[in-house]
C-alpha cells in the first residue's frame, strides 16, 4: 500500500513538473505594446463595404452585409445613414473590430 502511494505521488510530482515546463510566460504589456492597440492594415486605409441601411433593434443605423446570418456593422455617422434607410448601398470607411464600427468617409448608393 506505501508502495502504490508513493508510486502515485512520484507521478504526480511528475506531471506537475512536466507541465510546468511547458506553461507559457505572461508579461504585461504597456498599451503602446499590445498589438491589438496598433491599427491594423484594414483599420488604416478605407475600404469598401456593400450592404442595406437598416435600423437596428436599438435605434441605431447599421449596414447589413449578410441578411442571411444577420451580420453587419454599425455606422458612426447617423445622419448620413439615415438617408439612405432601406437601400442598398456603397460604404466606405475604416473599420473599427472591438466596436463592429465602420467610421464612414462616404456612403453612395449602390
Amino acid at each position: 500500500m506505501k508502495r502504490m502511494n508513493l508510486l502515485a505521488g512520484s507521478l504526480g510530482l511528475g506531471l506537475v513538473l512536466a507541465c510546468s515546463q511547458f506553461t507559457p510566460v505572461v508579461r504585461a504589456q504597456t498599451p503602446s505594446q499590445d498589438p491589438r492597440a496598433q491599427p491594423q492594415p484594414d483599420q488604416q486605409k478605407g475600404r469598401t463595404f456593400v450592404g442595406q441601411v437598416v435600423k437596428a433593434r436599438n435605434g441605431q443605423f447599421a449596414l447589413l452585409t449578410d441578411k442571411q446570418a444577420g451580420k453587419g456593422f454599425f455606422l458612426d455617422d447617423q445622419e448620413k445613414a439615415k438617408q439612405f434607410e432601406g437601400q442598398y448601398v456603397k460604404v466606405i470607411g475604416t473599420l473599427d473590430v472591438a466596436s463592429n464600427l465602420i467610421h464612414v468617409t462616404d456612403i453612395k448608393a449602390a
